[in-house]
């Protein structure tokens, strides 16, 4: 991690894979992670976290599986969500999208339960960001 200040304009340009998070810093022990998304995620649940979603840019929409059904809860840029710990989530843009996410360290962005993960989804816990020196 650096001691700089970190401008996320300049961190969103510094890759272009898609779903597959940058971890720009750290909070006590939790990652703040930036992520391009387009298309579908996967369905999948964080047993044991809840997930904090900021839109930077673009439109996020995060279809829920609760306990009364399905719903769908759309993110203009600018808007925050937490989906909570064990509730199954599929997030989605169909124009494409710049996101933040606040997870513990290790947090698997699939995920404990989901579903089969296709080519274009990043199974991981998350990248170092790469800053130019």
């Amino acid at each position: 991690m650096t001691s700089q200040p970190i401008d996320l304009t300049t961190a969103l340009s510094a890759f272009d894979a898609l779903w597959s998070p940058r971890i720009v810093t750290r909070v006590n022990d939790y990652d703040v992670r930036i992520a391009k998304v387009a298309g579908e995620h996967i369905w999948h649940a964080h047993d044991d976290t809840d997930e904090f979603f900021l839109v930077l840019d673009g439109e996020l929409r995060i279809a829920l599986r609760e306990a009364s059904g399905e719903r769908v809860v759309t993110l203009p840029t600018g808007a925050v969500y937490v989906v909570p710990r064990g509730v199954e989530h599929k997030p989605s843009s169909a124009g494409g999208a710049s996101i933040l996410m606040f997870e513990p360290t290790g947090t698997p962005s699939v995920g404990d339960r989901h579903e089969p993960v296709p080519g274009h989804i990043d199974a991981t816990t998350g990248h170092e960001l790469h800053r130019p020196s």
